[in-house]
């Protein structure tokens, strides 16, 4: 039982291709949905849709978290209602865990395919798109995979040896557009030329960032806003008036760890 976990990114869509031309079967595709993709990202999936169906191999099954009572919760009603910022940005994976990892798991517990291969006493395995670019991650979650009872995870791109410009030129190859970066449009993470460009190409989605930013500022002892040492507001009113400064906003934005494997 082949089950890929697909992030909407350049990396799992090309290891859904050098899947499909090795000849290695893949059982469900499942996209976790926190709610707060970027536009590109829900763009981009009937894109992948139909190519994966046009090359018989199974549509994308998107998962999302619930709550106790089964109604959706998306990471940014989260974090409206709990006046906190996205975990990350406190240098937790809660977010990941909850709104990625959490509902794909419990997808697969009740999916009876995999129910299947467990009762057989046998571990399902799954498919996460890392090139060899990010060997670290794969060892960060070493200890976890190792202990892991159910799934048996697979690093297809590292086994094959691709790098990131690998992946883009089976996508390319492929006559598939690229997808755009996979993240949240309110993500800690993101470079402050993405800030620009959320903020000068979809205000909507950037007020709603700052909502967030606003609601969790009474709350915030540890950081300062979703630019974790400083404030996205503050950093682009700074930047409208010509004003910021390279000591207040440093370049040295840490990478993101909130999707898997892209």
């Amino acid at each position: 039982m082949n089950v890929v976990a697909y992030g909407g990114g350049v990396n799992s869509t090309s290891m859904l291709i050098g899947m499909h031309r090795k000849g290695i079967p893949v059982d469900l595709v499942l996209f976790a949905d926190p709610g707060a993709e970027q536009p590109r990202t829900y763009a981009y999936l009937p894109i992948m849709d139909d190519w994966l169906v046009r090359h018989g191999m199974p549509a994308i099954q998107t998962v999302y978290y619930t709550d106790k009572n089964g109604d959706r919760l998306t990471l940014e009603q989260e974090c409206l209602r709990s006046g906190t910022l996205p975990a990350i940005a406190y240098g937790y994976r809660k977010c990941s865990l909850k709104h990625k990892i959490q509902p794909q798991e419990k997808f697969c517990n009740n999916y009876p395919p995999c129910r299947e291969v467990w009762a057989r006493g046998e571990k399902v395995f799954k498919y996460i798109g890392y090139d060899v670019g990010e060997m670290q991650r794969k060892e960060n979650a070493r200890e976890h995979d190792e202990a892991d009872a159910k799934y048996t995870k697979v690093y297809a791109l590292m086994d094959w040896g691709w790098t990131r410009e690998d992946c883009i030129a089976a996508i390319l190859q492929e006559g598939l557009p690229l997808p755009g970066k996979s993240s949240c449009f309110f993500c800690p993470s993101m470079k402050k030329r993405e800030i620009r460009t959320l903020y000068h190409q979809n205000r909507e989605l950037y007020d709603r960032a700052i909502a967030i930013e606003d609601g969790a500022r009474p709350n915030l002892t540890s950081v300062r806003g979703l630019g974790r040492d400083w404030a996205w507001r503050d950093f682009v009113e700074a930047d409208r008036n010509q004003t910021a400064m390279c000591w207040m906003f440093p370049e040295d934005d840490l990478p993101c760890n909130c999707h898997d494997g892209g």
